[in-house]
């Protein structure tokens, strides 16, 4: 059960990363030391300013089971609330990014609950989906309540623990990129890229290794670089291997399957599919991205520390 759980809420993620690789293209496009375009920077960084926003959205959509867009907008409405009532109860509470993935699922499970509720006939305006929003705004009435005391704790443990990985340099940076790889065949590496992406260190009032890199910090991308010699060459190299030694009969169809894979890998990130299919020739070549993921990135941070 919590594994489902948590495989579930991985794969909620997927839609607001998504928009990741876009929004930091537009974000650097727009830089002084690039193109110097102000208003194109502001449209990229309006992405990252309101990532705990989208995300409680994104995360709604990825939990109620017809991605309605009452889901959306019942984590949008929570996420306004949540950061209220608990900024109100301390000044100093900022969820972040946990607030937002927090609200997404509270308002996908009420959305999933309510969604089909009838009430009398003189109510009837409310009935179904328009009492979602209705119901996650009072449930989060509640769920402020609770964090506006618990949450600083919970902070204070959250950024101890981002503080002692980040000490860690290449070692930290090399046991996240294993780690990473390894729950891929679980989909939970979602979870995991979303602790270091998003909620540890913090720099300008940016908080994870991606905000934090787009807003300057010079300590920012240590969980990112190692990554990229892996998905731009290093697997597709691996799809070429296949190909190669294909038998002459399936060549054909396997460079078909495998450029595209390779393609897909180099220019947008999304390394599944080649992976998936090391595990469908053999579940122990799974250790070979994972070795190779968390080699590159020991690497690339040890060599910029040096």
């Amino acid at each position: 059960m919590v594994f489902q759980f948590f495989q579930k809420l991985g794969k909620s993620f997927m839609l607001p990363i998504a928009v990741l690789p876009a929004a930091g293209i537009i974000l650097a496009i727009g830089r002084e030391d690039v193109f110097n375009i102000p208003f194109i920077h502001a449209a990229g960084n309006a992405f990252f300013a309101n990532l705990a926003l989208i995300f409680a959205m994104g995360v709604a959509i990825g939990i109620s089971k017809d991605g309605n867009g009452a889901a959306a907008l019942s984590g949008a409405i929570s996420y306004f609330i949540l950061s209220a009532g608990t900024t109100s109860i301390n000044s100093t509470n900022n969820m972040g990014v946990l607030g937002g993935i927090l609200c997404g699922l509270l308002a996908g499970y009420v959305y999933n609950k309510f969604k089909d509720t009838k009430l009398p006939e003189y109510l009837g305006f409310f009935s179904g989906r328009r009492l979602v929003p209705i119901m996650t705004a009072l449930f989060t009435i509640l769920l402020a309540a609770v964090f506006g005391y618990v949450w600083p704790p919970i902070q204070s443990v959250i950024n101890d623990l981002g503080e002692w990985i980040l000490s860690l340099g290449a070692t930290g940076a090399g046991l996240f990129g294993f780690f990473n790889r390894l729950l891929i065949p679980l989909g939970l590496h979602h979870v995991l890229n979303n602790l270091f992406w998003f909620q540890f260190g913090e720099f300008s009032g940016a908080t994870g290794d991606l905000a934090r890199f787009f807003k300057g910090d010079p300590s920012a991308g240590v969980f990112m670089t190692g990554f990229f010699p892996v998905m731009m060459f290093g697997l597709p190299a691996a799809c070429l291997a296949m190909v190669v030694t294909a038998k002459p009969e399936k060549r054909k169809a396997t460079a078909g399957l495998m450029i595209g894979m390779a393609l897909t890998s180099f220019i947008t990130g999304i390394t599944e599919p080649i992976e998936f299919s090391f595990m469908f020739l053999s579940p122990l070549f799974i250790w070979c991205p994972c070795y190779f993921d968390g080699a590159f990135a020991f690497y690339c941070e040890h060599s910029w520390d040096s």
